[in-house]
């Protein structure tokens, strides 16, 4: 029996599309990379029968990066990266190890059926798996075609099966659209990144973002909120004035009459006008009208506009709106949420997904109504071609879904609902008053039929005071005349909403990246969210912006990047050649770079004006080994040390605080050393600025603490406090935190795991010799003698935390995978303790580095 081989995007869209094509009647199994399951049934496949494999991957298989030493920031001139740096295709996520999985899964197998997202990304995914399962699958005999493409909106059973019955194939020109703008954005990005982020952290203490990044989409997407920002503060308010009047309609009825010059800017002249109407004692009818009106029902739901009105009614940021919504789709409640389209096809099935609606406790009624009475047919919209606006595809209540999810799915549907609903139709009346040489008017409204409204009632038209019924001619007795004082206002900062506007309107990002560019605006610390989601642009956002218009602002308008989006979609319509584009783009931004780097002391000047010198930042906390003067502590991203009189800089760890270690100094360089703590992690360990900037020893990375330091004498190092290797990972080490008492801690050098120990020793120390039974070093503990837990009142124990009994009962282990057995040997080992609070007892390493001083030293000196 041959094998038909399938993956999706998602485990749970390979669980969902598995069920339904099986009918339920699937077996189940995790692969070996532990993420992803494997579902298999039987069936039948061109006619014969076949065995089905269902899998899939989480997200892009491969990433795009340079070739190792090309990400070495100090070792590389930026302006290599535009055409001498090589890019390799690496593992997006190498800890899944998902090209192995797909291979072992996917080993002689005869047919490959593609269920990826159906869209650019997901056609480029496809050919990542294409490219690591064709060559383990079985040779196809006599041309047969072996890979097929399924293309669907929504997991229904109805949209499943039929793309099931219609394989198609994968779009080779799309896939390469996206590898074109991977490149673009990597090469271009990084070389500006590169180069900002070292002229500038390298001069100044107080920028407060990690990155001086730049984009082909971030760029341009801030530049919209500094236009308005500098709208803001440059706008000078101006005085007006506007007449106002009031008539009596009845006795107890006042109409407030809306002047039709408006406002004028002369106070003399409305002072004027004002005089001259002042004399009127009557307001007579000019003429009088009634018009049957109508307001459209929404256009059908694309993701821009989802977008838009997640952030400005329901207060949901674009990136959260959007995995919110791809929850809901991977679900089922949705159909596909990436879409431009706002044009339902003549095909489409509108009923069905209606009828789904028809007992929902919230709208049932309309639904109903609206299948006995005969829809509406939906408004022409756009049609981009893609997949069809966004459809709620079964019912959901409150209490199944909850939270942001629930309010997003009932806009959802809420939406489709008035899409094939009537239009709000009302009457609006209108009087227009003359009152000396003045005309002025009113007008009211009334509902005739509220239409979509009743499912929208936020749309609905606004109650107004009927106007009351009269003709041409006749008079109404003036209750007040007086001018009033007003001034223009400013624009406000753009909201998310606003600014999602413009990005759509100028060409820049799509409808999935959209979110991913605010985001990254705000991440960078270049504009702050704030209330009613405006974006306000912080100090360096403000600069950055500014300095791209004074060196060249096609970096920052949104020109450029929109004629570069074109050209992607004529590559994705097999218009364009992708290295042609590819070439072109590349030489014209690599012309900007070299321009930019020649004009840096442009944005420079602005930036000496709004930021600190490193020199007059920070405090000063530990002493430079070179000139014994104190360096200062810049805690504003990125968190570093900066001494003045060597003119030198220290990156330290971020997202932790610092202090002085006990004025102890690294026997390698006399930098005194620093306590890094993570603070939630409750993890922390010395480190040596220079040490952890220019590492000493061959085995030692950039970026290493004293807990992985391999001196072999030094108090602080892994050789003199390494205890044994970590129960979770393979590569980290146990090491015992000195600073932890008297709440001791051994903490693992490379993961998160953590083992908390000898809560009531008044002293630890990690032992010359070793376990004969598992070979992690021996700890040698004082105990309290009022709080010892040894036999006897004694209050010293050396022992092996892993095997010894009496330490066992002492130790517990944090932030270690639920999944890890509870121990992995030892005498006196305790099963199944704490598992209820997330704890569980130290388990026993399977080996560990060689601990006597001899190997130590030997690695030492090699």
């Amino acid at each position: 029996m041959k094998t038909v081989f399938m993956v999706a995007e998602k485990p749970s869209l390979a669980q969902s599309i598995a069920k339904i094509l099986s009918r339920g009647s699937m077996s189940s199994h995790k692969g070996l990379n532990g993420a992803c399951s494997v579902h298999e049934y039987t069936g039948t496949f061109t006619g014969q029968p076949v065995r089905f494999k269902m899998t899939s991957v989480c997200g892009h298989v491969m990433t795009l990066d340079f070739l190792g030493k090309y990400n070495k920031w100090d070792k590389v001139d930026p302006a290599e990266l535009f055409s001498q740096a090589p890019t390799e295709k690496k593992e997006a996520n190498p800890k899944l190890n998902m090209v192995k999985f797909l291979q072992v899964e996917g080993r002689g197998c005869d047919y490959i059926v593609l269920w990826l997202d159906c869209d650019k990304e997901g056609e480029n995914i496809c050919f990542e798996v294409l490219d690591a399962v064709l060559p383990v699958m079985n040779k196809a005999h006599g041309g047969e075609k072996t890979v097929f493409r399924a293309r669907f909106s929504s997991i229904t059973d109805t949209d499943i099966c039929n793309a099931m019955a219609r394989l198609g194939e994968p779009d080779h020109n799309e896939a390469l659209s996206v590898d074109a703008r991977q490149e673009l954005d990597l090469r271009i990005g990084c070389a500006f990144t590169r180069f900002q982020t070292k002229y500038f952290q390298g001069k100044y203490g107080d920028l407060d973002s990690s990155l001086i990044s730049f984009g082909p989409c971030q760029t341009p997407t801030l530049g919209f909120c500094v236009e308005r920002h500098d709208k803001i503060q440059s706008f000078k308010p101006e005085t007006y004035w506007v007449l106002q009047a009031k008539v009596n309609a009845d006795k107890d009825r006042t109409l407030l009459l809306d002047w039709d010059r408006v406002r004028v800017f002369d106070r003399e002249i409305a002072q004027m006008f004002l005089n001259i109407t002042k004399m009127e004692k009557e307001a007579q009818v000019e003429a009088t009208s009634r018009k049957e009106k109508a307001k459209q029902r929404p256009l059908a739901l694309n993701t821009v506009e989802m977008l838009r009105v997640a952030s400005s009614s329901l207060g949901m940021g674009p990136q959260h709106a959007m995995q919110t919504a791809e929850r809901l789709y991977t679900q089922g409640y949705i159909s596909y949420p990436r879409t431009e389209t706002t044009h339902y096809p003549e095909n489409f099935d509108l009923k069905g997904p209606l009828r789904q609606q028809a007992n929902h406790p919230y709208w049932a009624d309309t639904v109903k109504q609206l299948l006995a009475e005969g829809i509406n047919r939906p408004r022409k919209g756009h049609d981009a071609g893609d997949h069809p606006p966004i459809t709620p595809m079964k019912a959901a209540t409150e209490a199944e879904l909850g939270g942001d999810a629930w309010r997003l799915y009932e806009y959802i549907t809420r939406h489709f609902i008035a899409t094939v609903s009537h239009d709000c139709k009302y009457l609006q009346s209108t009087i227009t008053f003359r009152i000396g040489p003045e005309h002025f008017t009113c007008s009211g409204k009334t509902v005739i039929s509220p239409g979509f409204t009743e499912i929208m009632p936020w749309q609905s038209v606004p109650p107004e005071d009927n106007l009351p019924t009269c003709q041409r001619g006749d008079t109404f007795a003036i209750s007040e005349m007086k001018m009033l004082e007003k001034q223009t206002n400013p624009p406000d900062y753009l909201t998310e909403a606003e600014l999602i506007t413009l990005m759509e309107k100028h060409g820049i990002g799509t409808d999935a990246s959209i979110p991913v560019h605010i985001n990254n605006i705000c991440q960078r610390n270049y504009v702050t969210v704030e209330s009613g989601r405006r974006l306000k642009p912080t100090n360096l956002g403000i600069v950055l912006v500014h300095g791209y218009y004074k060196i060249d602002a096609e970096l920052v308008l949104p020109t450029i990047r929109s004629a570069v989006e074109k050209q992607l979609n004529l590559i994705a319509q097999g218009k364009a050649d992708y290295r042609q584009v590819l070439g072109h783009t590349l030489d014209i931004f690599k012309r900007k770079f070299h321009y930019f780097v020649d004009s840096i002391a442009g944005m420079d000047e602005l930036m000496e004006v709004s930021f600190s010198p490193l020199a007059a930042t920070g405090k000063p906390l530990s002493r430079c080994g070179k000139c014994h003067r104190f360096m200062k502590y810049i805690q504003a991203k990125p968190s570093r040390l900066h001494c003045s009189h060597c003119d030198e800089t220290y990156t330290l760890p971020q997202n932790g605080t610092i202090k002085l270690y006990k004025e102890l100094r690294c026997p390698l360089d006399d930098f005194e050393l620093v306590l890094w703590s993570s603070g939630s992690r409750g993890k922390s360990y010395p480190l040596c600025p220079y040490c952890y900037n220019h590492p000493p020893f061959r085995d030692m990375k950039k970026g290493m603490g004293c807990n992985e330091c391999t001196h072999p004498t030094c108090q602080h190092s892994l050789s003199m406090l390494g205890v044994g290797q970590c129960v979770e990972c393979e590569s980290g080490v146990l090491v015992l935190d000195p600073t932890s008492g008297p709440k001791w801690k051994v903490a693992c050098n490379r993961c998160n795991v953590v083992a908390h120990c000898f809560e009531n020793a008044h002293r630890v120390r990690v032992a010359a010799d070793t376990c004969g039974a598992c070979e992690a070093a021996l700890l040698d503990v004082d105990f309290n003698k009022a709080k010892s837990p040894l036999p006897g009142g004694e209050t010293q124990h050396i022992g092996c935390v892993f095997c010894d009994p009496v330490f066992q009962e002492l130790v517990e282990l944090k932030h270690a995978a639920a999944c890890h057995p509870m121990h992995r040997g030892g005498p006196g080992r305790r099963q199944g303790r704490g598992r209820a609070r997330g704890r569980r007892p130290l388990g026993k390493p399977s080996s560990r580095r060689p601990k006597d001083k001899m190997s130590a030293l030997a690695a030492y000196f090699v």
